[in-house]
């Protein structure tokens, strides 16, 4: 795809219907003089500001010639939701509003970005290119191919650098040093670094076309129509919620395969045409700061810091309106105590159009007026400056974590990071060849607990991902409900924009409910099911799913739970994990406790365990078999202390129709006691599963 530095015709501009509120204050920093002639590029990615933006301070004080850029790379905004994407525009139309101000302006381009970044580079000569560090693995790769290009071209004033920058939270050294314990780290009491003034912009003098910003339903069209069929198809199995598919009862697998395959144009057709009038229905009103019927924050910089400036100040009471609207929505978004800061900010911190430090800058500034200029070492006096706080401090936790995993791992398969719902997830993929297969962990663990499943099962002919679901390990823990419909949608999406093909679904404990679920409510993402010693219950004659977990606020009764159960799982973590390896307590060895142990204290475990407490599994499991209808596999050890096995295994044959049932000499985690027995079990599983299917295909 050839950058468009053009108008892109058909798309109309996306205009900005809001009041944008400035910020009053001192005048902008003065520019410091600039050293070399030749110019440089800005490539805003997810960075829309220039308030707090190292990048731009960078390339002002080194360049007379300063180029900001974005480009609309499908491979970047296809894991962006509809909100997302509409949050996106108006951002984009913010900042080039700002930086025109200033004589400067934002080009754009679409298509690939190291085409278009190669295009842009040639056109201004540039010595420079600035881009943020990223955290997720496919804008990494995206980042990477750009730098690649660079290094592959010639260019007659010499080769130019990729300078890749970064807004630093907290002043650290070197990352390779940092402890991943949020205890080890909280000792370092690393002070937060102080934000950074907008600076002045140099004229952009060019005649380069600046080009156009698209409006959203031609935007959304542009991704439809720049990824690829299957993944347009997956896609549309993300639109139907879970708890839409139990509330109409009985899934029938015949009738999902041939809507699927039959209903696809139709729902094309009428998502497409209702882009438009939804969105037009959609338009923030003059006064407002969010869009008619959502709960993010929208707009740019200056409106996204008076948002934060309603929100800090709840309890002072308003005439304004936009502050009377703000802390409507505050109300409602409070499910839980510091919830609705991550619900109304949390997308305008991923785009970056506010920093994270300039969050917590501005909180403790407001916590300090409050307190005659001081802050008190007992906590803060107001509500929302402590979730403001711990919210970005929390986000800045698993961002560490996340780069730390991937920049410095020392494990034998590579880590990566997904971006879900906005929540950072780690995961891994190893085998180059054979039929996919996804390993879903149980409670309190983390992918690395199949470290005796991976590398085998690749090296004997699959490909074999991994992933740490949200609220575990070293994936973010945000302050949310969480459920098993939330985790099995979490599945779901993880099939659809990662693995992108049906896959042999394995689970264990937790884990295997989850991934039972998925196969029930979505068969077409399923090959098979293998349950290992799963969580869920068995019902005779249950046939349709009534009951339907609704997440619950948060009580007394819950918080105390939660904490009491949370601090007796820390003190005997290492003795309770024997009990579920009763035969080969050996594999309880000090790695495996101190991960479990590690990740207990980071931020935000406490509310996991607020809905592990209040965990109702109410869609029992051979409900979800029989809804699946494929080939499904029950492995159980038959010392799990968690169960009476035999009763168990008893049950899964009189009321799981079709499951083929296996019993192990092992404890709760079959797949990590005997890791090779297990594995035999598996390869022999999917090939003769693949088999049977590929028989079935051919008639």
């Amino acid at each position: 795809m050839a950058l468009l530095l053009r108008p892109l015709s058909p798309f109309p501009s996306h205009r900005l219907h809001c009041r944008v509120v400035h910020r009053k204050g001192p005048a902008r920093a003065v520019a410091v003089v600039r050293k070399e002639e030749g110019a440089s590029v800005v490539w805003f990615k997810h960075d829309l500001r220039i308030d707090d933006h190292p990048g731009i301070v960078a390339a002002v004080s080194q360049h007379r010639t300063v180029v900001p850029f974005y480009v609309f790379d499908p491979r970047i905004l296809s894991g962006f939701s509809d909100e997302m994407l509409e949050l996106l525009l108006f951002a984009l139309e913010d900042l080039r509003r700002v930086l025109k101000e200033q004589g400067s302006d934002l080009l754009i381009g679409y298509g690939a970005a190291e085409k278009a970044v190669i295009e842009l580079v040639k056109k201004v000569k540039a010595t420079h290119i600035f881009a943020e560090e990223e955290v997720e693995y496919n804008v990494r790769r995206v980042v990477d191919s750009v730098h690649a290009s660079l290094l592959d071209k010639s260019f007659s004033w010499g080769s130019p650098k990729l300078n890749i920058w970064k807004t630093p939270f907290y002043e650290i050294k070197d990352l390779k040093e940092t402890p991943t314990s949020c205890v080890d780290f909280q000792k370092l009491q690393l002070p937060v670094t102080a934000p950074l003034a907008s600076p002045v912009l140099p004229v952009l003098n060019t005649d380069l076309e600046r080009g156009a910003l698209p409006a959203y339903d031609y935007l959304k069209r542009y991704i439809v129509e720049n990824t690829s069929q299957s993944n347009e198809i997956w896609s549309c199995l993300k639109k139907t919620s879970a708890k839409a598919i139990l509330k109409q009862g009985q899934v029938n697998r015949t009738n999902v395969k041939t809507k699927f395959a039959s209903g696809l144009e139709e729902v094309k057709k009428n998502y497409e045409s209702s882009l438009i009038l939804e969105k037009t229905q959609r338009r923030k009103s003059m006064s407002s700061l969010f869009v008619e019927g959502g709960n993010q924050v929208l707009g740019g910089t200056d409106a996204v810091l008076n948002a934060l400036a309603a929100y800090l100040r709840y309890l002072e009471g308003t005439a304004r309106y936009d502050w009377q609207e703000l802390h409507q929505k505050l109300r409602e978004a409070e499910t839980r105590k510091g919830a609705s800061f991550g619900v109304l900010f949390g997308p305008a911190l991923r785009l970056g159009i506010i920093s994270r430090r300039r969050v917590h800058h501005e909180a403790l500034n407001y916590e300090r007026e409050r307190n005659g200029g001081f802050l008190s070492p007992f906590g803060y006096s107001a509500l929302t400056v402590m979730a403001a706080v711990e919210t970005v401090c929390s986000m800045e936790w698993y961002s560490l974590l996340a780069l730390k995993s991937q920049i410095c791992n020392k494990e034998l398969y590579p880590i990566r990071i997904w971006r879900w719902n906005g929540y950072l997830i780690q995961y891994t993929a190893v085998g180059k060849k054979g039929p996919a297969v996804l390993l879903v962990h149980g409670f309190g663990a983390f992918l690395e607990h199949f470290r005796g499943n991976l590398s085998s099962m690749a090296n004997n002919g699959h490909r074999v991902w991994a992933l740490t679901l949200l609220g575990f390990g070293k994936s973010e823990k945000p302050n949310i409900p969480y459920t098993e419909l939330l985790w099995a949608e979490l599945l779901r999406d993880f099939i659809v924009d990662i693995v992108s093909e049906p896959v042999h679904l394995v689970g264990n404990s937790i884990g295997g409910y989850f991934v039972a679920t998925v196969a029930g409510l979505w068969p077409v993402l399923a090959k098979s099911v293998v349950l290992l010693n799963t969580a869920g219950s068995v019902v005779p004659g249950y046939s349709s799913a009534q009951i339907i977990t609704e997440a619950q606020q948060a009580s007394g009764i819950m918080w105390l739970g939660s904490r009491l159960l949370l601090w007796y799982l820390r003190l005997r973590a290492g003795s309770i994990l024997k009990e579920y390896y009763p035969t080969n307590s050996e594999r309880v060895d000090d790695w495996l406790v101190n991960e479990i142990l590690r990740a207990s204290y980071d931020p935000g475990v406490p509310i996991v365990m607020e809905s592990v407490v209040n965990f109702n599994l109410s869609v029992p499991l051979n409900y979800l078999v029989e809804s699946f209808g494929g080939k499904v596999l029950i492995i159980q050890g038959i010392k799990d202390p968690l169960s009476k096995s035999r009763l168990r295994l008893s049950m899964f044959r009189e009321n799981c129709s079709g499951a083929t049932v296996r019993e192990l000499d092992a404890g709760h985690c079959p797949h990590d006691k005997v890791p090779e027995e297990v594995n035999s079990i598996l390869y022999d599983w999917v090939k003769t599963t693949e088999s049977s299917n590929y028989a079935v295909e051919r008639v």
